[in-house]
């Protein structure tokens, strides 16, 4: 369960953030007012927003999940693949230091974003992408195993995804959302899958917030699949950050 949120709402630079979407640019009126709206989405969930500031020399910082991995022992901050990020690590070290003892680190020469990191319970799934290299990737098992977790990497640096958590999302009881591009990988064969057609793939990238599952809007086959199986979708309007390659896992930390 779920007790807090970290959050950090679009500053006015959101637009120039980078996106390889190539479907327009974004709106911040209607960013800001989606932003409020999952924070709301959050807050109805039972979590506990903190909120921190805008963050006007990054224009990517609302994605506040890239910039840390936080589990049940231990926080670790990570080293952005893309460098206009890097800068962002700073700007959540004091919240994350209230709440975790233990801290670690990523160092040079790894990279590693939060997007490519995806839980399954003591399990963890790291994507080796074009933001996280094999060497980030390797930092994080070790501080994984240290506290008693699992990990196996997923190369997708083949694949049409940012980050691995833009294809895959863990939703419990041992059941996973996959794009059908990673479907049939053999990292997920032990999984129930719950496989998603390419015309629905963003919907992927779902979040499973205590009793309910946060999902973007426009997506009726993922929706009716997961009502089917007896999950409680709460829809979220997602247009403005998938123009920015964001999805809704990166727009908190969840802990």
């Amino acid at each position: 369960m779920f007790r807090y949120a970290i959050v950090r709402p679009p500053g006015e630079n959101f637009a120039d953030g980078l996106t390889t979407a190539g479907l327009g640019r974004p709106s911040l009126d209607l960013a800001r007012a989606q932003h409020e709206a999952s924070c709301a989405a959050l807050e109805a969930c039972g979590l506990e927003l903190i909120r921190l500031p805008l963050d006007f020399r990054h224009p990517d910082s609302t994605f506040v999940e890239d910039i840390a991995v936080l589990t049940s022992h231990s926080a670790v901050f990570t080293r952005p693949g893309a460098a206009s990020r890097i800068g962002e690590v700073d700007g959540v070290r004091e919240t994350v230091r209230r709440f975790y003892s233990v801290v670690h680190e990523i160092q040079a020469p790894g990279t590693l974003d939060g997007g490519d990191v995806c839980e399954t319970e003591s399990h963890f799934f790291i994507g080796i992408s074009d933001r996280t290299n094999k060497e980030g990737a390797r930092q994080l098992a070790e501080f994984l195993a240290a506290d008693g977790f699992t990990s196996s990497s997923v190369d997708i640096r083949t694949s049409s995804i940012l980050h691995l958590k833009s294809g895959i999302a863990y939703l419990g009881h041992n059941t996973m959302v996959a794009m059908e591009e990673l479907s049939d990988r053999e990292h997920f064969a032990e999984y129930e899958l719950i496989r998603v057609a390419e015309h629905e793939s963003y919907a992927c990238n779902c979040v499973l917030v205590n009793d309910r599952v946060l999902l973007p809007s426009g997506f009726p086959l993922v929706q009716a699949e997961l009502c089917r199986r007896g999950y409680v979708p709460l829809m979220l309007d997602m247009s403005e950050f998938q123009k920015m390659d964001g999805g809704l896992s990166c727009l908190s930390l969840r802990f």
